[in-house]
């Protein structure tokens, strides 16, 4: 049974229950619906599945997805490219429905740039990025290449100040023009291609990006049926965007009656998709294991009320989601948990905040059944101490 809520509080249980189901992590309806679109369903339903991580990535669709294991994944990715490996929100690495890329990257091309994290004599002018940009889209259609190749073509293009050694990195020195390589993935002109050994490449995808209006509009609309009643201070935070920004785009869709305000409980004023204002009665049941960086996790707010007492200090790293692979109970974060595999072995150790009862511990071996499932291994639960740390 729903309710309407307009007029009235939306309360976080109700939110959160209506953002398990369309996250298909609910017995809900919509879950049920999705369960049938597969690979590419389950990354549209959390708005890209985080792929820093690949591995992570694959745990996140799989475990939404019946029947789905990381082969699957995989084949969806590499194979049919019905899946698109490529610089998402926040400027990292996303699975994104490949049907779905000219709105992401009009979308993610339209955000505004914030200000330069490099020093003066290290930064591009305007004109030296669009020559950038346009050589990594010349050079990678039709073309699969590893980095140090692309960096060989993207300067023969562009000229010798493309190649100085300016940007800071791990054990060195990159090249000037590796800055803007999430935004050629932005702009449509890159995305991964299928590992060369241990070597990532690159290629073209040939997207044509959405009109920046129109493709935000999406976004927003997308993101609110996902995750509303969200605010625009919420939307900026989940897209690293600015929130002067968010602000003008939520008014200008409300303006155009695109999305209705309603009233959300530890929050106030925010916003859904017009007409969409029917909620779960009850708020969420079970047990749940989701993954580093997991879509959900990132992307719920108010996060105090994801991460309620003890599993702020224990689930998140400073106040940042996604850190440690989380279990939720009811809805909620109520524990971590860790696997380490081991040929078909993958021995999974939760620990729970507090002592799960018979009903719990039937609910969550059967949670991890599924985890092994998807990880095509065979699971072994210990509930206990996580000893390992963030990232781990």
């Amino acid at each position: 049974m729903t309710t309407r809520a307009r007029g009235a509080t939306v309360t976080w249980a109700r939110a959160n229950a209506r953002r398990l189901d369309r996250q298909s992590l609910s017995d809900g309806p919509s879950s049920a619906a999705h369960a049938a679109s597969g690979v590419p369903g389950a990354v549209a339903a959390m708005l890209g599945a985080h792929a820093q991580v690949l591995s992570a990535a694959e745990l996140s669709t799989g475990l939404r997805a019946p029947g789905v294991t990381r082969t699957n994944v995989r084949t969806a990715l590499w194979t049919d490219r019905t899946v698109v490996k490529t610089f998402g929100p926040r400027g990292t690495v996303h699975l994104l429905p490949a049907e779905d890329l000219p709105m992401w990257t009009g979308a993610l091309s339209a955000v505004p740039a914030g200000g330069s994290p490099f020093t003066k004599d290290a930064r591009m002018t305007p004109e030296q990025v669009e020559a950038v940009v346009a050589a990594v889209a010349d050079a990678l259609t039709g073309a699969e290449l590893t980095i140090d190749e692309l960096s060989d073509e993207v300067i023969g293009r562009t000229g010798t100040w493309a190649g100085d050694l300016v940007m800071p990195a791990f054990q060195g020195m990159w090249p000037r023009w590796r800055q803007v390589l999430h935004l050629a993935g932005h702009r449509g002109a890159l995305c991964y291609a299928p590992n060369r050994g241990r070597k990532a490449t690159y290629t073209n995808p040939g997207t044509v990006p959405m009109p920046g209006p129109e493709a935000t509009a999406a976004l927003v609309r997308r993101y609110l049926r996902a995750y509303g009643p969200a605010t625009p201070v919420h939307f900026a935070q989940w897209l690293a965007a600015p929130h002067s920004w968010a602000g003008r785009l939520f008014e200008d869709l409300a303006r155009a009656g695109a999305i209705e305000e309603v009233v959300f409980e530890g929050c106030g004023a925010a916003w859904v998709v017009a007409g969409d204002t029917r909620f779960p009665s009850a708020g969420p049941r079970g047990v749940r294991l989701l993954p580093y960086f997991d879509a959900f996790t990132i992307a719920s707010r108010p996060r105090e009320r994801l991460f309620p007492g003890a599993a702020r200090e224990r689930a998140l790293a400073g106040g940042q989601a996604g850190n440690f692979p989380v279990l939720l109970v009811d809805g909620t974060v109520a524990g971590v948990w860790h696997q380490r595999r081991s040929g078909r072995r993958v021995a999974v150790t939760v620990e729970p905040l507090s002592p799960l009862d018979a009903g719990l511990m039937r609910a969550l071996e059967s949670r991890v059944e599924h985890l092994g499932q998807v990880l095509e291994g065979t699971p072994e639960l210990t509930v206990g101490e996580v000893t390992v740390g963030a990232h781990a």
